[in-house]
């Protein structure tokens, strides 16, 4: 093929050592494992909480849910496009989105504290942080944002004092199952 050519730049030592090199899991441990505290924690209020999962179950994603199309009538802190998701999606289903916040918090807790599958724990953790940031929510949901984003690059080491260590050979990856997979 003409005029094509493949370039290749080697990866910086900083990126290497922090997203490639197992010497750097020990980082990655103690910001995963703070990370799932805080989703395990997260999804421990909701389960003991009757308005989240009880008999109640709804009526505490119904006040989030009208507080933040509050926020999007002042027209700062909520998006229209997103406070139009709330109202029509989020909102009159409030009982099933309620269960799925709490086992979601829940699932992403304990993925990144053990370790398993922990770049797409850390990646559906990060998505519902951005959930919670476009409803006008502030708090903790920056940081976590950002660390998640952190153990979704850092993927390969992250899980590595963890289940992820014998998990991931086994699994292989999507895009190369073949010769990731661990010899019989």
């Amino acid at each position: 093929m003409r005029g094509e050519s493949t370039v290749y730049y080697p990866e910086n030592p900083v990126s290497r050592f922090l997203f490639s090199d197992t010497r750097s899991a020990v980082i990655w441990l103690i910001i995963r494992l703070y990370v799932g505290y805080t989703w395990l924690k997260a999804s421990w209020g909701k389960f003991h909480n009757d308005a989240w999962t009880g008999e109640n179950a709804g009526a505490a994603l119904t006040g989030f849910v009208n507080g933040a199309l509050a926020k999007s009538k002042e027209g700062t802190d909520v998006a229209g496009w997103y406070a139009t998701f709330l109202e029509n999606t989020v909102l009159p289903h409030a009982k099933l989105f309620s269960f799925v916040v709490a086992t979601g918090e829940l699932l992403v807790g304990l993925g990144l504290v053990f370790g398993l599958l922990t770049g797409i724990a850390a990646f559906f953790g990060a998505f519902m942080n951005v959930s919670f940031l476009f409803a006008g929510t502030l708090g903790a949901n920056p940081l976590l944002f950002i660390l998640a984003i952190l153990l979704v690059l850092a993927w390969k080491v992250a899980g590595w004092y963890g289940l992820d260590r014998w998990a991931l050979p086994i699994l292989g990856t999507p895009w190369d199952r073949r010769k990731n997979r661990a010899p019989k």
